[in-house]
């Protein structure tokens, strides 16, 4: 029997976890579930934002559902004992590294997106972001200048392994897909950019069926707007990943419908899902989150880590019938609560 780790977090992850949960229930796939804290929520009662019993769950699951972690009273703490370390901890140390974020503009929310609607409709990718590296792992302080001035500094760095699984991830995701990837980096300024390039090329001729293109970050995050459509598979840094698929999130019409998947393994294995749109504490337990992200990442994990694409398959059709009835929470412009637009997934899955 598969386990599945439930981890709720902070803010709105606990309110759109509780619907994923409902979903799950409703397919009777003949999961079993153990929850653990994660987040401000552990930091409070355990004193870590990832405590051992947590952490050793994650180890022990088949996978792991992620609400979201942020905590405003927890801002003033050292950022070792801040909530977002118990996601980049759990990246570390189950390697997840590599980080599936599609986008994809569901038929109805046309009029959400920020672009027009005849270039929305032609949205269908997926970002890969690599996620054990760049500046968010690399060596990072405060000091002060020899003229006394206070400065910050954080260090970006790749090997050439590290980019050559992700490209590696990149390029059979692409031959899953309709068999394009483009690159992006910051190669004529970065030095790090430059051998994520080269790596990426090398790696390229293990993929002759594959059309490889490069792009900057900046004309990448100018192209997403302009004529995303162009776009099949995009495979980048961590910082660079982190920032256009927030973006990408936009053009589909809300953060709240971005599932994501972030893998140990390009063949799929342990997973950890979530959706991207983080803890949002100004709307929590008010019944405002849409939870379709979450949903989404459910379909992901019967996908990707419990090979049972037929359920996935019924998930993501469900959300997607909810959304062509009309119903919409507040982040798509309606007046819709987390648990109707629960309900209305449910329903559609019945359906």
């Amino acid at each position: 029997m598969p386990l599945i780790a439930i981890l709720a977090g902070d803010g709105i992850g606990p309110e759109v976890t509780a619907e994923a949960r409902r979903v799950l229930d409703a397919l009777d796939l003949g999961f079993s579930f153990e929850e653990g804290l994660v987040g401000g929520a552990a930091y409070h009662a355990t004193g870590h934002p990832l405590p051992p019993e947590t952490l050793a769950l994650a180890k022990r699951a088949d996978a792991i559902l992620f609400g979201a972690v942020g905590d405003p009273s927890c801002d003033a703490l050292e950022r070792s004992l801040r909530p977002e370390q118990a996601i980049l901890g759990l990246r570390k140390e189950l390697a997840l590294f590599a980080n599936l974020r599609p986008a994809k503009l569901f038929p109805g929310l046309e009029d959400a997106s920020a672009l027009r609607p005849e270039v929305a409709s032609a949205i269908d990718l997926l970002i890969l972001r690599e996620l054990n590296g760049d500046v968010y792992f690399g060596e990072k302080g405060m000091r002060t200048t020899a003229t006394g001035l206070r400065e910050g500094y954080d260090i970006m760095s790749y090997n050439e392994a590290e980019v050559r699984r992700i490209a590696i991830a990149g390029f059979e995701a692409a031959r899953r897909r309709r068999g394009k990837l483009c690159s992006v980096d910051k190669a004529n300024v970065l030095e790090t950019s430059q051998l994520w390039r080269d790596v990426v090329i090398e790696t390229s001729a293990q993929y002759p069926d594959i059309a490889l293109t490069h792009m900057y970050v900046d004309n990448a995050a100018m192209q997403l707007v302009r004529n995303p459509g162009q776009f099949d598979v995009i495979v980048t840094g961590n910082l660079f990943g982190d920032i256009l698929s927030d973006q990408a999130s936009m053009c589909v019409g809300s953060i709240g419908m971005l599932a994501s998947a972030s893998l140990s393994d390009w063949r799929s294995t342990l997973g950890l899902y979530e959706p991207i749109h983080g803890s949002a504490p100004d709307i929590a337990g008010q019944g405002k989150a849409n939870p379709c992200a979450m949903i989404l990442s459910v379909a992901m994990m019967l996908r990707h880590s419990l090979d049972l694409p037929g359920p996935a398959d019924r998930i993501e059709a469900a959300v997607s019938a909810a959304i062509g009835k009309g119903v919409r929470t507040a982040d798509l412009g309606g007046t819709h609560t987390t648990r109707e637009m629960g309900d209305a997934v449910l329903a559609a899955l019945d359906a």
